[in-house]
């Protein structure tokens, strides 16, 4: 089994040894790197190795884990974060999902569920699309500029399309119902990343929520 890396960003120490203890545990996971606040991990970027995904808290001093993904937001590179809290707030959740977060889980949160999400984070890009696409959709998007005007090839829009269909594919099961191959797959989400700045698969989502492009957003 190939081992999946992670970056754990907590400012408690015990916090981080636990999770360590933990992840290793659970599954075939390797913590690489940890800091204890925002500034740092960001100060460090890219890192060398690059981790798989990395496990954010929210709550921290100076600047907490939606500042970091706001920050995150600007970088050329994809990061595959979940956003650890310890107080379920809809506002704080929404706006995570927002910025990039790629799940959200209670800091009280069972082993089980914290192997699950961590699966699909690094496996299919997202912890639970059908609630990124509950949440999103009561996210106030900025107003479109009527001189706005997106044009998507027939095959971009199937591809994005199943990108926000709720039974969570993965990219070679898109290849698989296009009847194409995954690196085609992969060149017209490319694509779509490089003339619209986008950075994630829930980027991708939230660019068809904005614009209204598909299915369950019209």
């Amino acid at each position: 089994m190939e081992q999946t890396t992670i970056c754990i960003i907590d400012d408690h120490a015990i916090v981080r040894q636990g999770l360590k203890e933990l992840l290793h545990k659970i599954s075939n996971y390797k913590v690489i790197q940890e800091f204890d606040n925002g500034d740092d991990f960001l100060a460090a970027l890219p890192l060398e190795p690059k981790p798989d995904m990395y496990i954010l808290d929210y709550s921290m001093p100076n600047m907490n884990g939606i500042e970091v993904l706001q920050a995150l937001e600007g970088l050329q590179e994809e990061y595959k974060v979940l956003l650890l809290t310890q107080h379920f707030d809809e506002e704080v959740i929404n706006t995570g999902y927002h910025h990039g977060a790629r799940g959200f889980l209670h800091k009280n949160c069972s082993a089980g569920d914290l192997k699950f999400a961590i699966d699909n984070i690094t496996q299919i890009g997202y912890n639970n699309i059908s609630e990124i696409l509950k949440r999103i959709r009561n996210y106030s998007a900025p107003a479109k500029k009527e001189e706005e005007h997106i044009l998507l090839s027939e095959r971009e829009l199937s591809f994005l399309k199943l990108v926000c269909d709720e039974r969570e594919f993965t990219y070679e099961q898109m290849a698989d119902i296009m009847g194409l191959s995954v690196k085609s797959i992969e060149a017209y989400r490319s694509a779509l990343f490089e003339r619209h700045g986008i950075k994630s698969k829930v980027g991708l989502v939230l660019f068809s929520y904005k614009y209204r492009l598909t299915e369950p957003f019209l």
